[in-house]
């Protein structure tokens, strides 16, 4: 049992390391008895605005796996799919590896090209926030300590949700709410488009609008900003530009690079089978307990 257990983890991170599919593999290995799964919660009208909650099972917080087990922070995590597909099922590993630590995860769905293009999937994501915000204490966990966290895409969508405030506003928020923001290998300056179908996602009118660097006030929440060394899908230089706006502007960040890590690896070292590849987890889970 051990050795295919060890076997598939190393094909998970051979895949994952070659740009493969692995999350099926990854998803087969998640632990069980870490969390408890309520699936398939509406925060708005479609079958794109549904989200599911992972809260950590007792015998974590028996363990102290947070800093005050009484009040669990929140934590939403967006996806990635180049703002084009993504569906919340596939990051099973990615709630329960928030859940192992003692947080509530939030994974929602949201629209994607081409059903909405910019800025409607900002739009989805703030609606989720504001149901995490007002679903906290259900799920024991304290609205005043809600993080937001994202991969590629979601990592874009979870920084300007931080940066430029109409889209909280919109849902009665401010980004003074946001105890902190986690981005995984993040676009956050990445115009101009090359791509014809990301023109379409980003429309000419509203380019300038899809930048987080853009919006940096210095009323920014904390910011951890991450990418690997290895990423071939995304400029890693994304995070050092918008943390170099983010410091100039007086905000708190904190950069991490990760040697040797590709884009996809990133965020499959969240997975239990990968954690020793990369330390991606400790530093998420010691960034939010530090804030």
């Amino acid at each position: 049992m051990i050795s295919s257990r060890l076997c598939l983890a190393a094909a998970a991170a051979l895949a994952l390391l070659s740009g493969c599919s692995a999350v099926g593999t990854l998803n087969a290995l998640v632990p069980r008895s870490t969390f408890k799964k309520t699936a398939d919660v509406a925060y708005g009208p479609g079958p794109r605005r549904m989200l599911d909650v992972y809260s950590p099972a007792p015998r974590i917080l028996a363990k102290g796996a947070s800093a005050d087990p009484r009040l669990l922070p929140i934590v939403v995590f967006l996806y990635g799919g180049s703002w084009q597909s993504g569906n919340r099922s596939d990051y099973l590993f990615v709630g329960e590896a928030l859940a192992s630590r003692g947080f509530v995860a939030v994974l929602p769905d949201y629209r994607t090209y081409p059903e909405t293009a910019f800025p409607g999937f900002i739009d989805d994501a703030a609606a989720a926030v504001r149901w995490a915000h007002d679903h906290a204490s259900e799920y024991g966990a304290d609205s005043a300590r809600l993080f937001l966290m994202g991969h590629s895409a979601g990592a874009h969508i979870a920084a300007l949700l931080a940066t430029d405030g109409r889209y909280l506003a919109a849902q009665q928020m401010n980004k003074q709410q946001i105890r902190g923001v986690i981005g995984l290998a993040g676009p956050y300056d990445f115009l101009p488009l090359t791509d014809p179908i990301l023109e379409q996602v980003f429309p000419l009118t509203q380019r300038a609008a899809s930048q987080p660097i853009n919006f940096v006030q210095g009323d920014e929440p904390p910011m951890l900003l991450a990418a690997g060394t290895r990423d071939a899908t995304v400029d890693p230089g994304n995070a050092d530009r918008l943390a170099a706006r983010l410091r100039a502007a007086g905000d708190t960040v904190t950069v991490k690079h990760y040697r040797g890590i590709n884009h996809v690896l990133l965020v499959g070292a969240l997975g239990a089978p990968l954690r020793g590849i990369a330390p991606v987890l400790n530093d998420v889970a010691d960034f939010i307990d530090a804030h």
